[in-house]
C-alpha cells in the first residue's frame, strides 16, 4: 500500500484551491463549473458555483452517475467575457468535462457558443435571456422573455402602468429584451414619447441623475414603471438612490428581471419593499421540495440564513436533467445525451414539472414577487401552469417566424415555418 506523504496531502490541497479534488481509485465523470467567482458579477455567479458543489456531492451520496463518481471542475472566468472562451475551450480540451454548467450574462454565452459548437460540448445555462438564439450544444435552463419580460409587462399594464422606462446594463441582453419589449409596448398602443430607455456600463455606480431624470419621466401625472435589466454589483447603488431619492413602489414601482434572494441580502431593502421582480422561481414558494432543497442548501454552506433564488433551481433543473438523460442514453457521450434528453421531465421547486423541448428550453410557471422588508419576496401573481420557452420573439421582423427544433427531421435551431429553410447550422 503507498505510504500518503506530507507532499501528497499539500498536492490534494492545490488542487482543491484550484476546484480540482480528484476521486480516489477509477474513473470519474467531470463537469465543469463556470462562474465568475470574482469581478462585478461575483455578487451574483458564486451562489451558482456552491450549488453546482452542493448538487455534485448530493448525486455522488447516491452513488454517482453510471457507477462513476462525479468530479467538479471548477474555473473563474473573473467577469472577463473572453475568458470565459478561454475557460470554456480549457475545460473541454484540457480537463476534458463532460458537461458545463455556467455563465450568467449574455454576452459570456455568446462567447462561448463558438467553442462548445466547434469542439461538440454541452453547456447548461441557468439564467434569463434574451431569446434568438438557439444551439444545438447549449440546454437553455433559464427563461426566455416570452417566460418572464413579456409576462411582466402585462402584469403592469393590467395595473394601470402607461409610461415605461426601460434601464439596462449596456450589453446584449438588456438591449435585445428592450427591442422586444419596445416593439411589444407598441403593439399594445404605447407611444415613443411614453418609452425611456437607458443603459450604462457593468459596474455603474453614480446613479443621482438618473434616477432624477427618472423622476421626471415618472412625474407627468401617468403612472410609470421601470423595467430593470440592469446586472450585477451595478443594482446596489441603483436601489440605494431610489431609496436615497424617494422613488419607492407607490411613486414609480421597478420590476427587476435581474435582481433575487442574492443580490438583495446585500443591500438594506427597508425602502425598496412593494418593488418587484419577474422570475420563475422565488424562496418563499411553499412546498416540500422547496423546503427540502433550502435545507440541504443551508447544511452544506452551513449558513443557516443563507438565500436562494431563480438561477440556482435553473441549475437544480438543469442538472437532474442531464443526469436523467445520461441514465437514459447509458452514456456521457454529447450527442447520445442530446437525443436523449428532449421531452425529459424533472421535478421544478415550484411545486411543478420542468420539461426539455425540442428547441432547448424549457416549461416555466413564471411568478411576480414583490419585495418584503426581510430581503424576501411575496408572489403577488403567477400563471395557471407552465409557459414553454420560445427561442425566438413573436414581435420582432426577422425573427417571429422562426422556431427551433432540435429533431428530425428539421433539427436547426432558426428554422423559417414559411420558407421551410435552415437559417444557420445544422445537427
Amino acid at each position: 500500500m503507498l505510504r500518503k506523504t506530507g507532499a501528497f496531502w499539500l498536492l490534494v490541497l492545490c488542487l482543491a484551491s484550484l476546484g480540482r479534488v480528484p476521486a480516489p481509485g477509477g474513473e470519474v465523470i467531470k463537469v465543469g463549473v463556470m462562474h465568475s467567482l470574482s469581478g462585478t458579477m461575483a455578487i451574483s455567479e458564486t451562489t451558482l458555483k456552491d450549488v453546482m458543489l452542493m448538487l455534485v456531492e448530493e448525486q455522488n451520496k447516491k452513488g454517482g452517475l453510471l457507477g462513476k463518481k462525479l468530479e467538479a471542475v471548477v474555473v473563474d472566468p473573473a467577469s472577463d467575457w473572453p475568458v470565459f472562451a478561454e475557460k470554456a475551450r480549457q475545460l473541454l480540451t484540457q480537463d476534458k468535462v463532460d458537461a458545463v454548467f455556467g455563465c450568467w450574462t449574455s454576452v459570456s454565452r455568446k462567447s462561448v457558443l463558438p467553442v462548445f459548437e466547434e469542439l461538440n460540448g454541452l453547456l447548461f445555462y441557468p439564467v434569463q435571456y434574451e431569446g434568438e438564439e438557439s444551439s444545438r450544444n447549449i440546454i437553455y435552463t433559464g427563461a426566455a422573455p416570452n417566460q418572464q419580460a413579456i409576462p411582466a409587462v402585462d402584469y403592469l399594464m393590467d395595473s394601470g402602468v402607461k409610461r415605461w422606462v426601460l434601464a439596462g446594463t449596456d450589453y446584449v441582453y438588456p438591449r435585445t429584451t428592450n427591442k422586444i419589449l419596445e416593439a411589444y409596448l407598441k403593439s399594445k398602443g404605447v407611444a415613443d414619447a411614453d418609452i425611456m430607455i437607458n443603459y450604462t456600463p457593468f459596474g455603474h455606480s453614480d446613479w443621482q441623475s438618473i434616477v432624477a431624470e427618472i423622476k421626471r419621466f415618472g412625474g407627468a401625472g401617468v403612472k410609470t414603471a421601470v423595467v430593470s435589466t440592469i446586472n450585477g454589483d451595478a443594482n446596489v447603488p441603483f436601489y440605494k438612490e431610489l431609496g436615497n431619492q424617494g422613488v419607492d413602489a407607490v411613486s414609480i414601482p421597478v420590476v427587476a428581471f435581474s435582481v433575487g434572494e442574492e443580490e438583495l441580502s446585500g443591500i438594506d431593502t427597508k425602502p425598496l419593499v412593494g418593488h418587484l421582480a419577474a422570475w420563475n422561481y422565488f424562496q418563499s414558494v411553499e412546498n416540500q421540495d422547496n423546503a427540502d432543497f433550502i435545507k440541504k442548501w443551508r447544511a452544506f454552506t452551513k449558513d443557516a440564513k443563507r438565500v436562494t433564488n431563480d438561477p440556482m433551481e435553473a441549475h437544480y433543473i438543469g442538472f437532474n436533467a442531464w443526469v436523467k438523460a445520461v441514465e437514459k442514453a447509458g452514456s456521457t457521450d454529447v450527442d447520445k445525451v442530446l437525443d436523449a434528453i428532449i421531452g425529459v421531465s424533472v421535478p421544478n421547486l415550484t411545486g411543478g414539472v420542468a420539461e426539455v423541448l425540442k428547441n432547448h428550453h424549457l416549461t416555466k410557471p413564471v411568478l411576480i414577487g414583490e419585495i418584503q422588508d426581510d430581503g424576501q419576496f411575496a408572489v403577488v401573481w403567477e400563471t395557471d401552469g407552465v409557459a414553454p420557452g420560445d427561442a425566438w420573439s413573436d414581435y420582432l421582423e426577422g425573427s417571429k417566424d422562426l422556431i427551433a427544433d432540435w429533431t428530425a427531421p428539421i433539427n436547426c435551431g432558426n428554422y423559417n415555418v414559411k420558407t421551410k429553410v435552415c437559417g444557420g447550422a445544422r445537427n
